[in-house]
């Protein structure tokens, strides 16, 4: 049961006008995310469809920002972005999982695009 324990928030903080939110856990573990990596994540159907299958690869979100910040009641936030994207709720666990495997989540993204032909400067997909 420590697991979702240690993934409650001490902090959550919107830094650099919206293009980072910092999140630090109760663990200590902290992670500095950026908008752009939120935004293509987003946990909505919109995004990640309803199976793996039907997830779509968002492009053109390099400058996004995150203009709101609304809790959902003690488990979770909703983000709203600078394109008005707000359909996604990031879990306390979600967002715990977003920074502990950045690196792998960022490099899957990135071949995505590649195989799609999209890029993170130019409108694509949602």
């Amino acid at each position: 049961m420590s697991g979702t324990s240690d993934q409650w928030p001490s902090e959550l903080r919107l830094k650099d006008q919206g293009r980072l939110l910092r999140i630090v856990f109760e663990s200590g573990a902290a992670y500095d995310l950026s908008a752009e990596y939120l935004r293509v994540m987003s946990p909505s159907a919109e995004v990640q469809g309803h199976s793996p299958e039907e997830r779509v690869t968002v492009g053109g979100k390099r400058h996004c920002a995150i203009i709101g910040v609304e809790p959902v009641g003690t488990y979770a936030v909703r983000l709203t972005f600078d394109d008005l994207h707000s359909t996604g709720i990031f879990s306390w666990p979600y967002l715990y999982e977003l920074g502990s495997q950045h690196e792998e989540k960022w490099a899957f993204y990135e071949a995505e695009l590649t195989a799609k032909g999209l890029n993170r400067d130019s409108e694509g997909q949602a």
